[in-house]
């Protein structure tokens, strides 16, 4: 089961004196997340993420352009260790089992509303548009290429066969799930569809 641990109730601790930017950025983030999670976009403000992280609004917006790029680092934070792509050295095993965490992510915890609330708000939020690709979908995507591109060169895949491609077919799968809910989102519908897939592309 995806974990991710959140409790907004607790303000973040903080110690005496003026904090390093970097420490303030890293709480800034996970305030950010963790107030992302619990209470989705509609209450999520930049002035609740400073309040909680013990910092300034004029610091937050010195990083940040808008509220929508602020809250997509934060998922972005909170999330990346769930989403770690393995490697075991079995292509089958790596993809089913990254496709199983984010299909968990997505139904499990409070990612799910989330992430359909940001790619909704990215419509018409050009900086948050931009942030969810460079910052989030792209790095993403760059992983399981990477790791398709490792599985072709070891021959377990075709030659021919696109990762990028392949990446839109499993994991646009999952978005279409998520934001036309005709279907549910399932282990077995992941488990299937990574099978499916591989009928055509594994060696």
């Amino acid at each position: 089961m995806a974990q991710i641990e959140t409790d907004p109730s607790q303000p973040i601790r903080r110690g005496r004196g003026r904090r390093p930017a970097a420490e303030v950025r890293e709480q800034v983030l996970a305030a950010a997340g963790e107030l992302l999670l619990t209470e989705g976009m509609a209450g999520f403000t930049i002035e609740k993420v400073a309040a909680r992280a013990g910092a300034s609004r004029m610091t937050i917006y010195k990083w940040w352009p808008s509220r929508g790029a602020l809250a997509l680092d934060g998922y972005a934070t909170k999330v990346r260790t769930v989403l770690e792509f393995p490697d075991t050295g079995n292509i089958e095993a790596d993809l089913t089992a990254q496709v199983l965490a984010f299909t968990r992510l997505l139904t499990e915890t409070g990612a799910g509303k989330v992430i359909a609330e940001l790619i909704g708000a990215s419509q018409t939020d050009p900086e948050l548009a931009s942030a969810f690709r460079e910052r989030y979908s792209a790095p993403r995507r760059a992983l399981a290429v990477e790791r398709m591109n490792k599985a072709i060169e070891q021959g377990q895949l075709w030659e021919d066969v696109d990762p990028q491609v392949v990446v839109d077919q499993l994991w646009g799968a999952c978005y279409h799930r998520l934001l036309i809910p005709d279907e549910p989102i399932t282990e077995e519908f992941a488990k299937a569809l990574v099978h499916n897939v591989l009928i055509g592309i594994k060696r």
